[in-house]
C-alpha cells in the first residue's frame, strides 16, 4: 500500500465575513469510519448552521462521497473534495462546520470559503506519503563494520537492530524500487564478502513538502 494522506488528525478554523468555518480532518480507512466521524462532528456542533463533508477512501481512491448539508448544491462538498483530489490524498475525511455570521457569501463565496477551509487545514496539518520499504539483513566482520558508516552516509540510510556476536548482524530498510541497486552497491562496497538476506516489507510515513 502506497498513498498520500494527512500527517495527523486535526482542525483549523478561520472567520470569513463573520461566519466561522472550522475544518475537521481525520484519517479514515473505511466508509463506515468516515460516516462515524461525520456523525460525531454533527453531534458536537449540533448548533452549527451546516456541517458539510467530503471523504476519499482506498489506495486507488475508489470511494468518494460529498455532502452539502443544506448549502446550495455544489457549493461545499464538491469543492472540498476537489482540494483533497488536487493533493492526491486518500483515506481522509474532512468536515467543515459553519456558524453563520449574518452575511451571505453567494455561491462563489461559499465555494471559495469551503475549499479554502480544507486547503488551509491540509497546509497546517501537513501531508505524508505512506511507502513500503524492503528490509535487508546484513552480516559482516568487525573490520567491515568499521567502514560501514561510510556506506550508510553515502546512501543516506539508517542502521537498525545491530547485534555484535562473533560477527556483526545489522538491518537497513530501503524503498522497494531501490532494493536491488542498494544490494549491488553493498556487494561492491565489501568486494563481494558480505551476506545479504531479504527481509519483509514495512510501512513508513514520509513527510511531503507542500510547495
Amino acid at each position: 500500500m502506497e498513498f498520500k494522506t494527512i500527517k495527523e488528525d486535526g482542525q483549523v478554523q478561520e472567520e470569513i465575513k463573520k461566519s466561522r468555518f472550522i475544518c475537521h480532518a481525520k484519517r479514515v480507512y473505511s466508509e463506515e469510519e468516515a460516516r462515524d466521524f461525520i456523525t460525531a462532528i454533527k453531534k458536537e456542533h449540533y448548533k452549527a448552521t451546516h456541517n458539510c463533508s467530503a471523504f476519499i477512501i482506498g489506495e486507488r481512491s475508489g470511494i468518494k462521497r460529498t455532502s452539502d448539508d443544506g448549502e446550495p448544491s455544489g457549493t461545499a462538498g464538491v469543492p472540498m473534495l476537489g482540494v483533497l483530489e488536487n493533493h492526491n490524498l486518500t483515506n481522509v475525511c474532512v468536515v467543515v462546520t459553519r456558524y453563520f455570521g449574518g452575511i451571505k457569501l453567494g455561491a462563489g463565496g461559499l465555494i471559495r470559503a469551503y475549499a479554502g477551509s480544507v486547503a488551509l487545514a491540509v497546509k497546517e496539518i501537513g501531508i505524508i506519503e505512506i511507502k513500503e520499504q524492503a528490509g535487508i539483513a546484513i552480516q559482516m566482520s568487525y573490520a567491515q563494520y568499521q567502514e560501514y558508516s561510510n556506506f550508510l552516509k553515502e546512501y543516506n540510510l539508517m542502521e537498525l537492530d545491530t547485534n555484535f556476536t562473533d560477527q556483526v548482524d545489522t538491518m537497513i530498510y530501503v524503498d522497494k524500487e531501490e532494493k536491488e541497486t542498494i544490494k549491488a552497491a553493498l556487494v561492491e562496497f565489501f568486494n563481494g564478502k558480505v551476506t545479504l538476506t531479504d527481509q519483509g516489507l514495512r510501512e513508513v510515513e514520509v513527510p511531503v513538502n507542500l510547495v
